[in-house]
């Protein structure tokens, strides 16, 4: 039997266990232009299960594959296995990062596009009177042997050349970028056969083309046309604007286009930020400051009705905050309740209160047609050279905030927010308001609607009908496959501790009834211990009471317990791993809602035993709150268990969450270790609808091995002896 036409794409010797059927089922759902739905346990291949189908659809029907991911260390993956791929089988492939990130110059967005525009028109003038002085020449060539038509001729053309250099001279005063000048004016072949010679990172291609003082960016966006595969960031397609101008530049129409989403559980968050939009105090401020200093009949009204709000900003979040609360508001945002049950929200009631003019509407259209002759007038003073950098046009962006706010407050998942926060240079409390996306299925439907097909892809994707119903998929295809690797090789305990309830964390008894799960879960684990917890504070309490700050529970740290690494806010993540993975006997002391909790390897000996204590349920705040109730609007007709909003937006993305990190081991078939849920709600209790072990999928559900908080020692002893890891002196229970 012949080879399935895809596998020419497969780089290594062997599939993974599963990753053949898989690769098979993609391709057949690619064929019928399906979505994906894909659930592969951790290290069992995804990314190339998916990859290989997609690029041997791709180059079938001339179309792009798209993969994408908001994980660093797994966009490090794809260009491995890209590399891999194109030794096996040639592909042309770009990795795309934003622009910010690669500005040689160090300018933002708005200030580099009108530099490329100027400096294009720079170059075409260049170009231009470079022809005409060619042709000019010929003619004066000709006209010295006697021909007066050529004479005439030239002299038309020394006419349009005096005008192309005066043109020329008032260059000089406007801002051009010598990087892309270069770009334009330069053979840059060389750059292109090396960008497709192997597959370059974006650091790889930002040092060429600063050591030859090229514009890296915008060559790659040159080059990405047509290509077989682009890796990229989720902004690049859940960002409508930013997905069009994508498109274009691979030169593909949407439905041209198989998008691949690594890591898909996280897109529901990510579409939702891409969704929500805001405005600040400060940039009313700013605004009103721009329209005091105009002439333009439009500014009065403009003035009044974005005034009118800003005043209405600061007297919701004044008296939000209430007698003495000012005092206590921090560095970073923090949200004030606005919204109504009954009624529309603090801020716009307010704002309606408040207000005195022509017509609420009529004088926010005023101010947007006055944004937007200013922001035209800042981009000829930028492009002409009169200001050295593009001001942004701050009425613009409040009038259109201001104008979204009335016209979609009340849609359907869409919650106003009012939040504050003391500005660390001034030491002044200010505001922003906000219209939180709660349904994310309005930024991606018309994404999988348009594209030619997509595969979603995560180690913890399940339940796919929920993925479904919040991402607005259709026509989908699903597959799931569990661990293959030998059962023999892993243990996963479900540990009978207190149920760690937010008001029970402080409870001294279970306090230490965790401490001693914890201390002998590293005292019987023969390498590095991974231990999750719901929040930095609580790591920290662990890790304090450990003696991890040298003084333990009853006094000194236990030397027993080897080296303890505390993680936090703030900290540099990757220079921590490499620390524990480069020890022989640590442990990791990290919150579940860190960036270590997934997406990050620990394979073989970088870590044997993961705990993850307690069930993480993120902060239940307003927000939270707001996306139960559009859940339980939109989706009231599913038939769950549990209430859709409870089960969407709080108890499966806190599942999703701990397999996630219970995934961080047993990365490979002949790697081994312990996985440990410590907490009463995942055991077979009657916990009522506290219990989470129905949550998790059946294969997993069947691994959970109850245990007590004294007798899980007596298990890893067994477990890891069975495996001979302990040598000649295991440790004594």
């Amino acid at each position: 039997m012949s080879e399935p036409p895809h596998l020419r794409f497969f780089p290594y010797e062997e599939p993974f266990p599963n990753q053949r059927e898989a690769m098979d089922r993609i391709a057949n759902a690619l064929s019928r232009g399906q979505d994906v739905l894909f659930e592969g346990a951790p290290g069992t291949g995804k990314t190339l299960s998916a990859l290989v189908p997609a690029l041997e659809h791709a180059r079938e029907h001339d179309r792009t594959v798209v993969i994408t991911t908001n994980v660093h260390q797994q966009m490090r993956q794809f260009v491995e296995d890209a590399r891999a791929i194109t030794r096996t089988e040639p592909i042309r492939a770009v990795v795309f990062r934003g622009k910010s990130s690669m500005c040689h110059i160090d300018v933002d967005y708005q200030e580099c596009q009108t530099l490329r525009d100027t400096t294009r028109d720079l170059v075409e003038t260049e170009t231009e009177i470079e022809e005409l002085e060619a042709n000019q020449r010929e003619l004066l060539a000709e006209s010295r042997e006697g021909d007066a038509g050529a004479a005439e001729a030239r002299e038309a053309i020394m006419d349009e050349l005096d005008d192309l250099e005066s043109e020329l001279d008032g260059f000089e005063a406007t801002n051009v970028c010598e990087h892309y000048h270069n770009n334009l004016t330069r053979d840059t072949d060389e750059f292109f056969g090396w960008l497709f010679d192997d597959v370059r990172t974006p650091d790889d291609v930002y040092e060429y083309a600063d050591e030859r003082e090229l514009c890296g960016y915008e060559l790659l966006k040159e080059g990405m046309e047509g290509v077989d595969l682009v890796v990229c960031n989720y902004h690049h397609l859940l960002d409508p604007t930013i997905r069009e101008q994508f498109f274009r530049w691979i030169g593909r129409e949407p439905d041209e286009i198989l998008a691949v989403f690594d890591e898909a559980h996280n897109v529901e968050d990510a579409a939702r930020d891409h969704a929500s939009r805001s405005v600040t105090e400060n940039t009313l401020d700013a605004a009103l400051e721009e329209l005091a200093d105009g002439d333009d009949s439009r500014a009065e009204p403009a003035a009044n009705v974005l005034g009118t709000f800003r005043d209405a900003l600061v007297e919701t979040y004044d008296d939000a905050l209430g007698f003495g609360a000012r005092e206590g508001v921090g560095e970073n945002w923090e949200d004030v309740e606005v919204a109504n049950d009954d009624r529309r929200d603090d801020l716009t009631l307010a704002f309606l209160r408040r207000y005195e003019g022509r017509g609420i509407d009529a004088e926010t259209e005023l101010a947007i047609q006055l944004g937007r002759a200013l922001d035209e007038e800042y981009e000829r003073r930028y492009r002409e050279g009169e200001t050295t950098s593009r001001k942004e046009c701050r009425t613009l962006q409040a009038a259109r905030f201001v104008s979204t706010w009335l016209e979609e407050g009340t849609a359907l998942g869409q919650y106003p927010v009012v939040s504050v926060r003391r500005d660390a240079a001034t030491d002044e409390v200010y505001g922003r308001a906000e219209l939180y996306t709660c349904i994310p299925r309005t930024v991606t439907e018309e994404l999988f609607d348009e594209v030619a097909a997509s595969v979603l892809m995560s180690a913890t994707l399940r339940p796919f009908d929920v993925i479904e119903d919040v991402l607005g998929l259709e026509d989908v295809a699903t597959l799931a496959y569990g661990m293959a690797y030998p059962e023999a090789n892993r243990r996963t305990y479900a540990v009978d501790t207190p149920p760690l309830f937010a008001s029970e964390r402080t409870d001294p008894d279970t306090q230490t009834v965790v401490s001693g799960v914890l201390r002998d879960a590293i005292r019987f684990t023969p390498g590095n211990t991974l231990a999750f917890f719901p929040s930095y504070a609580e790591a920290k309490r662990y890790y304090d009471r450990l003696g991890g700050d040298g003084l333990g529970d009853d006094g000194p740290g236990d030397a027993d317990l080897g080296s303890l690494y505390l993680d936090g806010a703030g900290e540099d993540e990757e220079r921590l791993r490499r620390t524990f993975v480069g020890s022989d006997d640590a442990t990791l002391f990290t919150s579940l809602w860190g960036t270590l909790g997934e997406g990050v390897s620990f394979d073989g000996d970088d870590a044997r035993t993961v705990v993850v204590v307690g069930v993480p349920y993120p902060h239940l705040s307003d927000r939270l709150e707001a996306v139960q109730a559009a859940y339980d609007r939109a989706f009231a007709d599913r038939d769950r268990a549990r209430e859709p909003g409870w089960a969407y937006a709080v108890e499966i993305p806190t599942i999703r969450k701990t397999r996630q990190a219970v995934g961080r081991v047993i990365r490979g078939p002949d790697d081994f270790g312990v996985r440990i849920l410590a907490d009463r709600r995942y055991t077979d209790a009657d916990m009522g609808k506290y219990s989470v072990r129905s949550a998790f999928p059946p294969e997993e559900r069947e691994e959970l091995l109850d245990v007590d908080p004294e007798k899980l020692k007596f298990a890893m002893l067994n477990f890891y002896g069975d495996h001979d890891t302990y040598g000649r002196s295991p440790p004594e229970p």
